[in-house]
């Protein structure tokens, strides 16, 4: 079967290596715009859950990834004039730029035609292919060409935010709020790779304009920034770009739902068919785990597979309805953080604070309550970590040993 990925973000990357491992006779193309190497963004997060299904499906590109990737330990939240409050669990995070090039590389070595710097109009999309997957992200042009059909929406939020870098390395997931002359602001910030972190700032639109961060000079932002949060980032700076790549800018999240992600041949696949607001982390996780499950539907030839295109469709669909909805109440929440703590940061109770932050996507039973409060505690909060670790070292070799990809 040919098959023609547009977009060489983790959802078309996979899906081809997917495609390719399974059935070796399929033709398969990805076309990216972007030059080789250029990305947005920093680093993604993801956990043991979507390890187990990647080693699942191909245990070469898997290994490089968790090689590659960084720890987490337990989360912490910040605010001014405060001591940490503590939450529990761990986590991984890779450079986006790498998780890419292990993608690349890994299609590129099961016969996958990876072409960059292609532009793909609906007409080189479909000459020649049986299949075209629009993994062209959430402005998707083949999407967008036919948003009627997919019936796709797109809701605005309505914070702003601005996707940075720091030298700081964080060791845990830190959320760090601090309250300025204009209302609250605050961070998402994580390890990501080579000495560097993400750090994710978001603020509403009457913060960011009170502080003087709505006009056209990036590094005067930046700078602003690195003052509001000296004491968080420990005097380290803020980096607004990758090198090669244009400064970051800033935004508010769209929500994008489609009511088919499918169109005759087209199937829509990660952004293109459905984004999470960033505040769940899950965006590179449902986009390969979009690609799992399209793949294992895949037939050897075009022979069935608008019936497959459909099942695909229908429950991957359902999958993702909870999911989004679960992200909306996380992005709600945090679009109502002045209500939650008050003009005044003396006044706040950071314990209930991060314990409020931390069910914001749904209710948990009395005795998690009880296990935050007892996390507060250093030899209880030690205990927990050297559980997660030993945790995640049983899961580890239970999963298949082999070497990783090299490159």
């Amino acid at each position: 079967m040919r098959i023609t990925c547009v977009g060489g973000g983790p959802a078309g990357l996979y899906l081809a290596i997917l495609a390719a491992r399974r059935d070796p006779r399929h033709r398969v193309t990805v076309l990216e715009r972007n030059p080789e190497s250029a990305t947005s963004g920093w680093g993604v997060v993801f956990w043991d859950d979507l390890l187990d299904d990647l080693y699942r499906n191909d245990p070469e590109s898997a290994a490089t990834l968790r090689r590659d990737a960084v720890v987490y330990q337990g989360q912490d939240v910040l605010i001014d004039g405060h001591p940490a409050a503590h939450l529990g669990g761990y986590g991984y995070s890779i450079g986006r730029r790498r998780l890419l090039e292990i993608l690349t590389h890994r299609a590129r070595q099961l016969g996958v035609d990876v072409r960059f710097d292609t532009p793909a109009d609906e007409r080189v999309a479909d000459a020649d292919a049986d299949l075209v997957v629009a993994a062209d992200g959430v402005h998707s042009g083949l999407r967008d060409r036919h948003a009627d059909e997919f019936g796709a929406t797109g809701t605005l939020g309505r914070n702003s935010y601005i996707w940075l870098g720091t030298d700081k390395v964080f060791d845990t997931f830190t959320f760090a709020f601090a309250r300025t002359t204009a209302g609250w602001i605050w961070f998402h910030a994580y390890p990501s790779a080579d000495r560097l972190s993400t750090c994710i700032v978001e603020c509403s639109p009457e913060v960011r304009a009170g502080l003087g961060l709505d006009g056209t000079d990036p590094r005067a932002h930046i700078a602003r920034l690195e003052q509001i949060f000296a004491g968080p980032l420990d005097g380290h700076g803020l980096l607004d770009r990758m090198p090669g790549q244009q400064p970051a800018s800033w935004h508010r999240f769209r929500e994008v739902r489609n009511a088919t992600w499918c169109r005759g041949r087209t199937v829509l696949l990660g952004d293109a068919a459905h984004t999470t607001h960033f505040s769940i982390g899950s965006g590179t996780k449902l986009a390969l785990r979009d690609a799992i499950e399209l793949a294992a539907l895949l037939p050897r030839d075009a022979t069935g597979l608008d019936e497959r295109l459909g099942a695909f469709d229908r429950h991957r669909r359902a999958v993702l309805g909870p999911v989004q909805d679960t992200a909306r109440r996380s992005m709600a929440w945090f679009e109502d953080v002045d209500a939650h703590l008050g003009p005044d940061p003396a006044a706040v109770d950071p314990v209930t604070f991060a314990y409020d932050l931390w069910r914001r996507r749904g209710s948990y039973p009395r005795w998690r309550y009880h296990l935050h409060l007892a996390t507060q505690v250093g030899t209880v909060r030690t205990a927990r970590r050297a559980v997660g670790t030993v945790r995640r070292v049983v899961r580890q070799r239970r999963r298949p040993h082999v070497p990783a990809v090299p490159g």
